[in-house]
Formats: C-alpha cells, structure tokens, sequence
C-alpha cells in the first residue's frame, strides 16, 4: 500500500516539490497531475494527501499516526475519491463512484499504479466505456461543500479525470473557480488534452514523467525479489511504466493474446494483396476485433505501434534497443523487420493512431478495423526507397 512519499518509486525531485508546497503553505486548491498511470500519478497523490490531511498534528504523535493508518487503508473521512465507472451485473443503473467503493479500495491497495483496463476488468465493464458522470458531479458537490470531519483539510481525487464527460466537467467548473475554504482538489490524468480548456487553465499543473529503467529494475527487486538480469530486463520492455513491468512479471497472457492477434494480421495483410480468400479472412478478423472492447482495441492498437517500431530498429541494426521476444517461433522480429521502414513506418503509425482515436470517440470497430486491414495491406507491400 504507497501512502507515504518514501514508499513510491522515483520521483525524488517531485515529492521534494510537493512537500515544500506544504511547508510553505502554498498548496494549490486544484491540481491537475498528468502523466501515464503507471508511473505512478495515484501514489504520488495518495501520499500528496496523507501530507495535507496529517498536518495539522504533531508527527508521530498518536493523532498523527491515526491519521496515517486511516489514509493508508483508505478510509479517512475527508479523504475522497472519484474514478470512471459504468453499470454491471451489480449496479444495473445510475452508476457512480460510491457504488463500487469496496472494490476501488481493494483495487489500489493492491495496486496503485493500476491502469484504467486493469480496473474495467475488476468492476467486469471492459466492454464498455468508464466515464464520470454529471450525477458524479452532483456527489462531489455535496460531499466538498460539508465541513471536514477532523478540522483540517478536505482532498479530493478524481483519477482519470479526462474521463469526465462534458456536463461532469461543466458542473464542477464552479468548485475549481471558487473552492470551499480548505478544499483541494487533485484531478490525475493521462490524456490532459481532454480535460476541458476553462479547468485546465485553472489548475496547477504537475507533470509526471515515466520512471527510468533503473528505478523499475531496483522497485522488482526489492518487493518483488526478481532477480536482477530478468528485472534489468523487463523494465527495458516496461518503457517507464511500473505496471507495465508488473504485468510482464507476472506472466500476464495478454501480450501473448495480442502477439497471436498481431501475427494473425500481418500474415494475412501481406497474403492479402489481390488474394481474394486472404481478403474474407481480414474481414473476419477485423469482425472478430470489433467484437473486444473498446479498451482491450486501443491496447491492442497501442501495442502494435511498438511492435512496428521495434521492426524498424531492427531493420536499421539499433539492436541496443530491441527487447521484443516472440511465442510463436515461426514469425520472429528478424524476418518481420525488413518490410518495416522509412517509406511506411510513419504512415502505418499515423493509421494506428487514426484508429485509437476513432475508437476513443466510439467510432464503427467493424468500419475501422476493416479500413485498417486494408491500409496495412497497402503499406506492407510498399518497398524501401533508399
């Protein structure tokens, strides 16, 4: 459980930032921490919080270290907390954060650098879209306007609060323009840009950058014992993302999903051009794609960026730099990587994107991955110009 700053990874520059803030008493009322959640965003303001809501006792007295234990379990009454959701087999209708408290509490206590897929799958909706709500807004409203049970502070985290949806954000412009006396309020996102323009330019901005190569290496060592060639190794692949690396550890099978779904695609896309049986069979995995959900489609798609890009640093011998090991023996980064470079690398990127934008936005899957197979068809075959 991270509740203290000593207890999250890296960072030292930026929690040193945050208790100053603290000390000098200049504590923004509303802030916005961005960066990919597995470099730690929910940690760094967990701990942010346990500062803010502790303060006001004497460190290490009794008061103080009631305070503490009631952070680190996740039950201090002016601690709050708001998180995308949507309906299930539980809660069949007006969705909010309330409704699954037990859970998100069980959730980041196990994991605080979870990802947004990783909580759709605890609460069974990762096929489905999580958002926060205007009902959400009407809760945090009430909640932030009560006057704190212990006399300090009130904190409210809404993580990934690019989730919240046009009347959500509208609804708690008010609270971020005029805050209740001792109210902050820490919005985490991965994805600034969609938050609206009039909460941005109203919050203090802390940028979180993914955590270096060493940090992950030595965080699986100690709590994990993971031996240190293999932890060198996996947070090579984890790209600064601990989670990532936690996944990787743990033998997660969804990247052997995607690599059987990946090597799929490309065998048929390059089969596929003027092979009308190779074209049915896109179809079908195109079909097939738009069937997952939407989040499981833009980690997929996101995965297959890297993929290509590890393709073309192979073909350009920036072997340092390859981690990418494949399951399937008969496809390997080697045979793959010559029909990978720099007269189709930057548009088959840019089509991926296209794409996790469109299903971001709950664009037609069947459509867009239909026209995906296609333009990978067409720029698979493409040659090199040297």
């Amino acid at each position: 459980m991270c509740m203290d700053f000593s207890e999250i990874i890296g960072h030292e520059h930026l929690k040193s930032h945050l208790k100053t803030t603290l000390q000098n008493g200049r504590v923004a009322h509303a802030q916005l921490f961005t960066g990919i959640s597995g470099s730690g965003l929910l940690p760094l303001a967990i701990a942010y919080a346990k500062e803010i809501l502790c303060e006001q006792y004497e460190k290490g007295s009794p008061e103080y270290l009631k305070c503490e234990h009631k952070v680190a379990s996740y039950a201090h009454p002016d601690l709050h907390f708001v998180y995308p959701v949507n309906t299930n087999e539980s809660i069949k209708k007006n969705a909010v954060s309330d409704s699954f408290s037990e859970e998100w509490r069980s959730f980041i206590g196990q994991n605080p650098y979870g990802s947004l897929l990783d909580w759709f799958q605890v609460l069974g909706i990762e096929n489905k879209q999580g958002n926060i709500n205007v009902k959400e807004a009407e809760d945090i409203s009430k909640k932030l306007s009560l006057k704190s049970y212990e006399g300090g502070y009130k904190v409210m985290i809404i993580w990934m609060a690019d989730k919240m949806n046009v009347e959500c954000s509208n609804k708690i412009l008010k609270l971020v323009e005029e805050p209740p006396d001792k109210t902050v309020l820490l919005m985490l996102t991965e994805d600034e840009e969609q938050i609206i323009n009039t909460i941005r330019s109203r919050c203090q901005t802390l940028h979180v950058p993914a955590l270096p190569e060493n940090e992950i290496s030595k965080a699986l060592i100690k709590n994990h014992n993971v031996p240190e060639k293999e932890a060198l190794r996996i947070s090579r692949r984890a790209h600064g993302d601990y989670n990532k690396a936690l996944h990787i550890f743990h033998n997660d099978d969804t990247d052997s999903i995607f690599e059987q779904w990946f090597v799929s695609w490309v065998r048929t896309a390059f089969k596929a051009k003027g092979n009308k049986k190779s074209i049915q069979e896109l179809l079908h995995w195109s079909d097939a794609m738009a069937a997952q959900g939407r989040e499981v489609q833009k980690n997929f798609l996101t995965y297959c960026i890297e993929l290509f890009r590890q393709a073309m640093l192979k073909n350009y011998t920036a072997d340092a730099l390859i981690y990418f090991e494949t399951k399937d023996e008969k496809f390997t980064i080697e045979k793959f990587a010559p029909f990978i470079h720099q007269n189709n690398i930057f548009e088959i990127v840019d089509a991926l994107e296209n794409a996790i934008y469109h299903i971001e936005r709950n664009g037609n899957a069947k459509i867009i991955f239909t026209d995906l197979s296609i333009q990978l068809t067409r720029l698979i075959h493409r040659k090199e110009v040297v």
